[in-house]
């Protein structure tokens, strides 16, 4: 599995690094030893979790991609239950959601093969992404992929409290594969995955999932 920086953060990896050397330099030149030794010690810290934040694996599924639906995020699946999707789909779906801590890859993966037909940004609040009201309220972005099969689902980027911008690649009539990257999210967030009833689920409450790599659920082709 190779590991590069996602092109989201370079700019800021770039400024933050810029910032953090005008600090430190005065103080090693100038300041008191002790002190020097400390503001560095925690911006290096602070500056690796930022590249950590802004990493980028390369992943494939290994699986049999046919009808399979594989998470879109890396983290821990916080509500796995049957909802009404109200934005899209309009009727009874299952609901797969993962949220992702500050230390998770944030880089977001197709979950099904398919064809993009529709995309949204929604401009919300802010508040914990691991909330219920959060799917709803908060900042976010939809995007509804139909499969081969003809079956919808739907994939929702989530900001939460930390997080204050969605970067969503996908656009109508691209194709989606599970390989590639849907998006990015900047900081702590979580990703919805709305699938049909009656689908499979792989997955529980509490599971941990690695983008592009965990199948969550398998499609019935006869539930649309």
């Amino acid at each position: 599995m190779r590991v590069k920086l996602h092109h989201e953060g370079v700019n800021i990896l770039i400024v933050a690094l810029i910032v953090l050397l005008a600090i430190n330099i005065p103080l090693w030149v100038w300041g008191d030893k002790a002190v020097a030794t400390t503001v560095s010690a925690v911006s290096i810290v602070v500056y690796l979790i930022a590249v950590n934040f802004f990493r980028s694996p390369r992943r494939t599924f290994h699986g049999n991609p046919v009808n399979a639906v594989v998470a879109s995020a890396d983290g821990k699946v916080v509500a796995l239950e049957e909802t009404f999707e109200d934005e899209y789909l309009h009727g009874p779906a299952v609901q797969i959601s993962v949220f992702m801590h500050l230390f998770n890859v944030h880089a977001n993966w197709f979950p099904v093969n398919g064809e993009v037909i529709h995309t949204c940004h929604h401009k919300g609040r802010f508040q914990a992404a691991w909330l219920p009201k959060s799917s709803t309220d908060n900042e976010r972005s939809t995007v509804v992929i139909r499969t081969p099969e003809g079956q919808l689902v739907v994939v929702r980027q989530i900001a939460g409290a930390v997080a204050r911008r969605i970067v969503t690649y996908a656009q109508p009539g691209i194709e989606a594969c599970i390989d590639d990257h849907l998006g990015f999210i900047k900081f702590g967030s979580r990703v919805d995955i709305f699938v049909p009833v009656g689908t499979d689920i792989m997955v529980k409450l509490g599971d941990h999932t690695t983008g592009g790599v965990t199948q969550v659920a398998k499609l019935n082709p006869g539930n649309k």
